[in-house]
């Protein structure tokens, strides 16, 4: 009975797929986004882009966040928009 349970743990966790890389900024402009739109924050520490590409019918989001504190300061979130 353990030897079945193991082995349907085992399917369970090779069925979830594997997480993607991360979206970066210089990935989207290198394979055609274009930049969409741009909003800067209150405070001059955040910005968002929005990045659109021809023939898609998503836009990306990305979030910019500049903090002196942190190491590394610039910190960036891309994710899609559907």
């Amino acid at each position: 009975m353990h030897l079945g349970l193991s082995f349907a743990t085992f399917l369970l966790v090779s069925a979830v797929p594997i997480a993607e890389s991360p979206l970066s900024i210089e990935q989207l402009l290198s394979q055609g986004w274009e930049i969409a739109g741009y909003a800067s924050g209150y405070d001059n520490r955040t910005s968002l882009i929005l990045f659109r590409h021809a023939g898609t019918n998503e836009l990306v989001q990305c979030g910019v966040l500049y903090d002196a504190t942190r190491n590394p300061h610039t910190i960036i979130n891309c994710y899609a928009l559907r």
